[in-house]
């Protein structure tokens, strides 16, 4: 695999965890640097450690990977969305309850999985290539590690501005992104 593919891979397997952390940010009303740098090393660990879980799984377990995986990004980006709608709405209507959402480590990792199963699919198909997968991990990771991490801090200036329409526009990416990777499995 040249270096421009595994760049290539490595930003592709990253937007999803940049679009989800955008929303996090965005629901959290205005997270420091160091939470957004949690959320990126968070997300980073978790997509760089997929792939190799996937090519260690190599052919015996593609068949069953491939069946599922999708189903598991789907409930839990949808699980996750649905929440931050909800959480939007519900201070919308309730003065007390105007404040941010807390940020919950269950949460945050639920989030960083959905987004990181199609890594673990990719792994999969790289145990078939002449492929060194540390580096395809580490590249991955570190690429997850730096567009979640400014797709937090973008986040921050969009909740500030756009309060809880940027909240439920979060939640509806992650449910999109989640029925995305349902109906692109289902229809393969």
């Amino acid at each position: 695999m040249s270096s421009i593919s595994v760049v290539i891979l490595a930003f592709g397997m990253s937007i999803d965890a940049m679009l989800a952390a955008l929303g996090r940010g965005s629901a959290m009303r205005r997270p420091g640097v160091l939470e957004s740098l949690k959320t990126g090393l968070i997300f980073g660990v978790i997509e760089a450690i997929t792939p190799i879980i996937g090519w260690s799984a190599g052919v015996a377990a593609s068949s069953f990977i491939t069946q599922v995986d999708h189903w598991i990004a789907f409930g839990l980006l949808s699980a996750v969305g649905l929440r931050m709608i909800y959480h939007a709405v519900s201070r919308s209507h309730s003065p007390a309850a105007s404040g941010a959402p807390k940020a919950s480590l269950a949460v945050l990792l639920a989030t960083a999985v959905g987004t990181s199963l199609d890594a673990m699919a990719v792994g999969v198909s790289l145990a078939f290539l002449d492929v060194n997968i540390v580096v395809v991990a580490l590249a991955i990771g570190a690429t997850t590690a730096v567009m979640a991490s400014g797709g937090m801090l973008a986040g921050r200036f969009l909740g500030a501005r756009f309060g809880r329409w940027a909240e439920i526009g979060g939640g509806i990416a992650l449910a999109g992104i989640g029925l995305t990777i349902l109906i692109e499995h289902l229809s393969a």
